[in-house]
This record gives structure tokens, sequence and C-alpha cells, in this order.
């Protein structure tokens, strides 16, 4: 999933600096739900883990 994020930021990045200003704020938006996806399942494994030792 963190790899998903990596690829529309630099999505976003690439877009912003060509003019697309439409295409790098919806890749930007996606990147930003996806991040915050990844850390909330990330302290969920991290609190499942330690619970189950």
């Amino acid at each position: 999933m963190l790899r998903w994020t990596v690829i529309f930021v630099v999505l976003a990045i690439i877009a912003a600096i060509f003019g697309f200003g439409g295409i790098a704020a919806g890749a930007a938006s996606i990147a930003k739900i996806l991040f915050f996806i990844f850390v909330v399942l990330f302290i969920i494994s991290l609190i499942a883990g330690r619970k189950s030792v």
C-alpha cells in the first residue's frame, strides 16, 4: 500500500510540473488517503502483534 502512495505522489508531482492542476490534485488526494489507510493498518498490526505475544 505504501508503494501505491509513492506512485500517486510521484504522479502528482509530474502532473504539477507539466501544469495539469486537476490531475495533480486528484493524484495528491488519492496519495493522502492511501497514506492514512497505511498508517492506520500499520498501527493496528503493531497493536495486534503485541497482544498475541
